[in-house]
């Protein structure tokens, strides 16, 4: 019987909204695994993941639109922290906390421009937590 593995890596994206590329980590992850699926998922209230291109201004052109679609105005009723931090609970609604990516020979199947992304607009918490996870074929 195979068995999932599982690992924390932590990341940290500073205490400005970010898109930090994690692709390079969940390829070692994965590095030798054989088929499979790798699972990533951020266990926290305020971030997300996207697979999206990064380098060519897309990261920028996401934390642009989201922030247009979520500003970091009073109108939201979540009001702890920095202000307009109800926006930063909202995220994971629209870009959500996990994403799944298939695994073969041990090499990510990803498009050639796609990285998996931590996404982050919540500046109040620097450093944050991603578990990897490897379910074999």
């Amino acid at each position: 019987m195979r068995r999932m593995r599982s690992e924390v890596i932590t990341v940290q994206t500073g205490s400005r909204p970010t898109v930090r590329d994690i692709t390079a980590e969940a390829e070692r992850f994965v590095s030798d695994q054989g088929d499979g699926l790798l699972h990533v998922f951020v266990p926290h209230a305020t971030a997300g993941l996207a697979i999206i291109e990064t380098g060519s201004g897309s990261d920028d052109d996401l934390l642009t639109a989201l922030d247009e679609l979520l500003p970091t105005d009073d109108r939201w009723r979540h009001r702890h922290g920095s202000p307009g931090h109800g926006r930063d609970h909202v995220l994971p609604a629209f870009v959500p906390p996990y994403a799944t990516v298939p695994v073969l020979g041990g090499r990510l199947a990803l498009g050639t421009w796609q990285s998996i992304c931590l996404v982050d607009t919540n500046g109040d918490n620097p450093t944050r937590q991603v578990r990897l996870s490897f379910l074999p074929a």
